[in-house]
């Protein structure tokens, strides 16, 4: 009796991780991410509203 067994076997799986609790510094450096993110978020929102910048594009010269 011959088994069929080809390719790669599957590797084990893993135990799961357990999680670890934020120290300080984490939980401060997750506020700050989260702090640039807002403030990146309201520039963006308002400078859609302003329009776009220039305004005239390109100027062409009246000869042809």
């Amino acid at each position: 009796m011959s088994s069929r067994q080809g390719g790669k076997l599957k590797p084990l799986k893993a135990p799961k991780k357990a999680k670890a609790e934020d120290t300080e510094e984490d939980q401060a450096f997750k506020a700050q991410k989260k702090a640039e993110a807002d403030a990146l978020k309201a520039a963006r929102d308002k400078a859609l509203n302003k329009g776009p910048m220039g305004g005239s594009g390109i100027k062409k010269s009246g000869k042809k």
